[in-house]
């Protein structure tokens, strides 16, 4: 069944659905209240002010949550906001929770490219390393479940595999431009540069970073992770200079210091596998924000404000057929 895109519901409209709660947020000041975000697979949207005089309403309600809401959509300075008539929790085990968070659907298109660009690896060290990870099962089904954030970008189940897809595709075609890189390498800088986020991450509901992510940061994590497994190998399937050189490729994904890389990309493969990773982030998050309807009060063209998504900037819903629409012009 089909679930209601909360965000683009009109005002004034009647909901009466089984939603998530994303959070719930106390407020202080002159006048306390409570927002409580609610969310299905296909957006999320907050409520209205629950005023302390209404607080019976949601005592006990928490996080992770799967309530019966009715309520109407309402909007408060241009952005929509659902206004709780009642609202009923749900014992989880009779409820498809899981059909409430956000997926990219079926993975087998990413399965197959990926394990297609592993068949074509001509050094046989490399890719016994990398099949320490992608051959085996318990790892790839953790993987293509895994969303790549807790909000913004591919924040979606499967969503990790999904960007792993895109950035080992991008970077592929950039390392073809490129006679001095080694494609091979930039393929498993891709394939390796996330895969702390299996450890930053938690999607047995609504996501969330788990201590250790909170704590140390999926690079870092990436970083132990490959570590362990390929130390952990009898006998370890590439040399300790091979290793250095992935782990380098995952330390420095991010680019600069400031977001987040603890070193600098040193190698062209660094540096290729961090813009396809940059490429892929940035995009799908521009394309987040263009379809938001709250950063379009009214279907402007122009957004309303800045989009933090966006580095602060404005996004613009340009438009044109070119003729295409109508040949003989």
């Amino acid at each position: 069944m089909s679930q209601p895109v909360l965000q683009e519901l009109p005002v004034g409209t009647r909901v009466q659905d089984t939603l998530i709660v994303l959070d719930v947020e106390a407020r202080g000041g002159d006048t306390p209240h409570t927002i409580v975000t609610f969310g299905n697979a296909a957006g999320r949207l907050p409520s209205a002010p629950v005023w302390a005089s209404e607080s019976h309403r949601i005592a006990g309600l928490t996080r992770g949550n799967v309530v019966h809401v009715v309520g109407t959509i309402t909007t408060y300075r241009d952005r929509r906001q659902l206004a709780i008539s009642s609202i009923r929790p749900l014992r989880r085990e009779e409820t498809d929770w899981r059909g409430l968070l956000p997926t990219v659907g079926d993975v087998g298109r990413y399965w197959c490219a990926v394990d297609r660009w592993r068949d074509q690896i001509r050094g046989p060290r490399l890719a016994r390393t990398l099949g320490l990870f992608y051959d085996d099962p318990g790892f790839r089904e953790r993987y293509q479940q895994c969303p790549a954030g807790t909000s913004g970008h591919h924040a979606q189940l499967g969503g990790l595999l999904k960007h792993t897809w895109e950035v080992a595709h991008i970077a592929g075609e950039i390392s073809r431009l490129c006679p001095n890189a080694d494609p091979d390498l930039v393929l498993a800088g891709a394939l390796l540069h996330d895969v702390g986020k299996l450890e930053a991450y938690r999607w047995d509901g609504p996501f969330e970073t788990t201590v250790a992510g909170s704590a140390l940061g999926h690079v870092v994590l990436g970083l132990l992770l490959v570590d362990r497994q390929v130390r952990g190998a009898s006998p370890m399937p590439c040399t300790e200079a091979e290793l250095l050189l992935l782990q380098h490729l995952i330390l420095s994904h991010h680019g600069k210091l400031e977001y987040g890389a603890p070193v600098l990309p040193m190698t062209l493969e660094a540096e290729i596998v961090h813009y396809a990773d940059e490429a892929s982030a940035k995009t799908a998050s521009f394309d987040l924000a263009l379809q938001d309807p709250e950063n379009f009060p009214g279907g402007r063209e122009i957004s309303a404000r800045a989009i933090w998504q966006l580095d602060r900037r404005r996004a613009w819903r340009a438009h044109s057929d070119w003729g295409r629409d109508r040949p003989d012009t």
